[in-house]
């Protein structure tokens, strides 16, 4: 985590400079940006291909007597962060048209708010069910 800390200046000095060089060369810097993004493209494509081709580590002592990794149940966790994440985005663009539709149907007829009511809570039923999948898959990790 310190490594990433640590480069993050690096980084930003570099799209900082990078956009210099565009502004001032234009298309020659281009053309080297674009050729310098294949050939990461390629090295990302034969270190991917390299580890999916990867014999299996061998388990250390430590995890064999506890029966699983500590890692193992990663796929879980972030597929329960995945589904939180998407069901509140979700949620909130819903909530957001019908609120909205909902308060300009009762600025014009204020007997409606509890129809109204109720269809902005459906929307925001979305959200409790990607947290109702989110703890089962924590609960099966």
């Amino acid at each position: 985590m310190m490594v990433w800390l640590a480069g993050l200046p690096v980084l930003v000095a570099a799209c900082a400079g990078a956009v210099l060089l565009v502004r001032r060369k234009g298309r020659a810097v281009l053309t080297v940006f674009l050729g310098l993004n294949g050939l990461l493209l390629v090295g990302a494509a034969i270190v991917l291909v390299v580890a999916l081709s990867g014999v299996d580590a061998a388990a250390s002592p430590l995890t064999v007597a506890q029966g699983a990794s500590p890692t193992a149940n990663w796929a879980a966790l972030i597929g329960a962060a995945i589904s939180v994440a998407g069901s509140s985005i979700g949620a909130a663009i819903a909530v957001a048209y019908t609120g909205a539709a909902a308060l300009a149907a009762l600025s014009e007829r204020p007997e409606l708010f509890g129809r109204a009511m109720v269809i902005v809570g459906l929307a925001e039923g979305i959200a409790i069910y990607g947290l109702i999948v989110a703890v089962i898959l924590i609960g099966q990790a």
